[in-house]
């Protein structure tokens, strides 16, 4: 579905001299320098899968999807969307995809729903049998069949990103693009979006590529995640080998018989104890490594103390990105 080999798009940035003979030169002469937000960047995604493409703010995600999008020119590179150049086949591209941009809105501010869907029906050219029918499967996971007489500028952010959401998938396009859809929803709003992004996906087998700085979104939806920082990959591939090749990490939730006086345990660290129950934090370098550690530790748990019960907590998905992002993923493409 999506093929991009070496892309990389530069900006000229006006650059500002204060005071001296800096600032004289640029009453006759403005000065640029080049800002390269992506840099180099390669990756496939097969028809079908929802990926997350994440990135701290500034990271170059945007302006990747800006290009595959069809918004933006690169400065160099290639990159083929459902057989299309996105910047050279606008027209016939954007009749293809659905695009969600956080919390700016597709719609026409000031109309009712329903006749913005009607709008974007013509637009698209979507016929009236398969029009009626979307509107009812949107309906019954979004709820939004009470939003549509009200007029955009009237709904909450929450309304307006589910009405956003069901525009998008209006004329059946076999690829969604999604920057940020639960940025500042509540719980409840966040989860029936989720939901949705599920549905689409494994129903009607739409591709998704999804930013996001929730990663609840990520843990929720993605397999795979592809990570870029300062205009580079760091990182493609499972979210689970993600997980894996970060440090190892685990901990251990223990409910002693009774608690003892000391533990200790080669290979782990007490973090937090109450009453009868200890968490300990085991360690290791790499996925083999850490699953001996692992193995070693609780072995001799149940060998030197009288253990009733015993769980393993995963490294939260906040504390592996932080990780890669601090430079301990080690990644060829880097």
């Amino acid at each position: 579905m999506i093929h991009v080999e070496n892309l990389r798009k530069e900006f000229r940035v006006y650059r500002h001299h204060r005071g001296g003979l800096g600032a004289l030169k640029n009453l006759v002469t403005r000065e640029f320098r080049a800002v390269r937000a992506v840099d180099g960047v390669s990756f496939h995604v097969g028809r079908g899968e929802l990926v997350g493409y994440l990135g701290p703010n500034g990271a170059g995600k945007s302006t990747t999807i800006k290009i595959l999008t069809g918004i933006l020119v690169p400065t160099s590179g290639a990159a083929q969307v459902d057989g299309r150049v996105p910047w050279l086949q606008r027209t016939e591209h954007v009749a293809h995809i659905g695009a969600v941009f956080g919390q700016r809105t597709g719609l026409w501010w000031d109309l009712p729903v329903v006749e913005s869907f009607d709008l974007l029906r013509h637009i698209y050219r979507v016929p009236a049998d398969r029009f009626a029918a979307n509107m009812r499967q949107f309906d019954d996971i979004l709820e939004i069949g009470k939003l549509l007489d009200t007029p955009v500028r009237s709904l909450s952010l929450g309304q307006r990103m589910r009405v956003d959401l069901a525009a998008a998938l209006l004329h059946d396009p076999p690829l969604l693009f999604l920057d940020e859809p639960t940025i500042g929803l509540d719980v409840v709003a966040k989860e029936r979006i989720r939901q949705f992004i599920k549905t689409v996906n494994r129903d009607r087998g739409v591709t998704v590529i999804l930013t996001t700085h929730d990663l609840g979104d990520v843990e929720k939806l993605c397999e795979r995640v592809i990570m870029i920082d300062g205009g580079r990959l760091v990182f493609d591939g499972a979210l689970a080998d993600l997980r894996a090749r970060v440090g190892g990490e685990r901990v251990l939730v223990v409910d002693f018989e009774t608690l003892p006086a000391a533990i200790h345990l080669p290979g782990a660290r007490l973090i937090r104890q109450e009453a009868n129950r200890a968490w300990l934090r085991v360690e290791g370098g790499n996925t083999t490594g850490s699953g001996q550690a692992l193995g070693e530790v609780m072995a001799a748990l149940f060998r030197d103390y009288r253990v009733r019960d015993l769980s393993v907590e995963e490294p939260e998905i906040e504390e592996v990105v932080r990780q890669v992002y601090e430079g301990h993923l080690l990644n060829d493409e880097r």
